[in-house]
């Protein structure tokens, strides 16, 4: 069987809107927020600023999805994902200066639907630098 985030088509960046929950490793400036997520990933935005956001429409319904939005900047920023114009995640992540927070949840097979998803990033000021994963774990 062909999966379909074999065929991934990353697509644009947009301002949305939405909430989390954080954890706090450091980082040094200039250093990767979120490494790069592997084969497993649908969607790795390396570093934005302010808010934001992707599109993307190569989910599919029978693995998991995890999605994680690691930020610093001394604010915060929420974080809401659609799949098939569907909410199914919303969370916010406290964004230290000088050190990373990370937030991050876990969908059941099936939560996110097969084809096109969106993931949202509010940034509580223009300063805070962010990245953002989306993965299908097998």
């Amino acid at each position: 069987m062909i999966r379909a985030r074999k065929t991934l088509a990353v697509a644009t960046l947009a301002a949305f809107a939405m909430a989390g929950l954080g954890a706090v490793p450091a980082v040094a400036a200039g250093d990767p927020l979120l490494p790069h997520p592997g084969p497993d990933g649908l969607v790795w935005v390396d570093e934005r600023t302010g808010d934001g956001g992707v599109a993307s429409g190569g989910a599919w319904d029978g693995l998991p999805t995890v999605l994680t939005v690691a930020c610093e900047g001394g604010g915060s920023v929420r974080v809401a994902m659609e799949s098939q114009g569907s909410p199914v995640a919303d969370f916010a992540v406290d964004c230290p200066a000088g050190s990373a927070g990370v937030g991050s949840v876990t969908m059941d097979a099936g939560v996110v639907q097969r084809g096109s998803f969106s993931v949202s990033v509010d940034a509580s000021a223009e300063n805070i630098r962010w990245s953002l994963t989306v993965t299908q774990p097998e």
